[in-house]
Parts: structure tokens; sequence; C-alpha cells
């Protein structure tokens, strides 16, 4: 069974943006109406996860994670919920941060599976992922893949469409780069057996110059 809830994000035009120039509280920052630009919480800020046109999704970006949430949601049944852009509470340098992670697997056993609510992930996910978007480098999403990991997320992937590569991030591990027909199996992510030339294959780019 899979859950959609809705992401934050803020309309540049409403009359709440005059107030984003001041430290924000958690409560605050929750409250805050959607619009279209998608907002996430940093060091008491609301700040833009794509800082401009050229970051922001493209066909790659969002095939890859619709194949994404086909294949991990088939894995996923009776285990837990597979989301796409989901709003996360977490803590960042002692501070109130919440991400907007591409997909997050989030299990039962953290999240009970009659849990259902309009809101952000309330407790730590086991798995989110993050796809690099034009404009974006790796070096910035390792960054965030060490701030997943220093909240208590257990495995962080941080895709590159140009390489076509999945990077895994372990808490108690170095990372570990997968291509072509390597094998994503994960002793946390009981039966999943699928590899990043499926996903890429399912996201029918396998074969673009991008």
């Amino acid at each position: 069974m899979v859950y959609r809830t809705k992401i934050k994000a803020i309309s540049l035009s409403s009359p709440v943006m005059t107030q984003l120039k001041t430290k924000l509280t958690l409560e605050e920052f929750l409250a805050l109406p959607d619009g279209e630009i998608i907002y996430e919480l940093i060091d008491g800020e609301a700040i833009p996860k794509f800082k401009d046109d050229k970051m922001s999704p493209k066909f790659f970006h969002s095939s890859i994670t619709g194949s994404l949430f086909i294949l991990l949601s088939a894995w996923a049944q009776e285990k837990g919920r597979v989301v796409i852009e989901w709003a996360i509470k977490l803590t960042r340098n002692q501070q109130n941060w919440v991400p907007v992670a591409d997909l997050t697997y989030v299990s039962y056993s953290r999240l009970p599976v009659d849990w259902l609510e309009d809101e952000a992930c309330p407790v730590t996910p086991e798995l989110v992922i993050e796809i690099i978007s034009p404009g974006q480098t790796f070096g910035e999403m390792t960054e965030k893949a060490t701030d997943y990991l220093n909240a208590g997320v257990l495995r962080v992937w941080i895709i590159d469409p140009k390489a076509k590569t999945i990077t895994i991030f372990y808490p108690d591990a170095p990372p570990q780069t997968k291509r072509g027909q390597d094998s994503l199996e994960d002793s946390l992510l009981a039966g999943l057996q699928i590899t990043p030339e499926q996903i890429f294959q399912q996201a029918g780019i396998v074969h673009s110059k991008y």
C-alpha cells in the first residue's frame, strides 16, 4: 500500500514570502500555504529546493522518479510506504531541518500501516533518494547525503542520470557506486533485487547522451 501526501511548496507571490526573511520555527514552516515552488527548512529559513529554472526537474529527473516509484512500490507492498517528494521532519546541526527528498521509503515498523495524516513524515525513514538535476553537483548532493545520515537515515541513494550511476551512502561504511547490472541488494531492504540498468531502462534513458 502506498500513500501520497502534499509537499511543502509556496507561491512566490504569496504574502507569507515577506516572512521568510526571519527565522521560522518548525510549526511556522509547516503552516505555510502550498504553492508551485518546493521549499525546504534549513537553519530556520525556507530555501527553494531548486534555486533556478536550470535546476528544476526535467524529463530525465521525472522519468527516473517514476521508474523508481514503480519498481520500489512493487517491492514495498506490505512492507512500507514509497512516497514522491515528501517533506521529512529531521534535525541538522541541532536545528529543525525539513528536506523534501525525491523519493522516500519508510517501513510500517516505523510508521504503522494505519497512519494516515496529510503532513510531513513524522519519523526518520530508512531510505531517501535524491536525483541530481542539471545545475546540481555530485559534491553538493554528497553533503546532503551526509546530513541525512547524521539525522538518522540508514541509506541514501544519490542518482546521477548523466553517469547512470547510483551511489549508496551508509552510516557505518564508505559509499559504494553501482552501475549497469550491479545489484542494489541490501540487507536493510530485504528482498529488493533491482539494478541501475533496470531503473534507467524503466525510465527510458539508457541510450541517452544526456
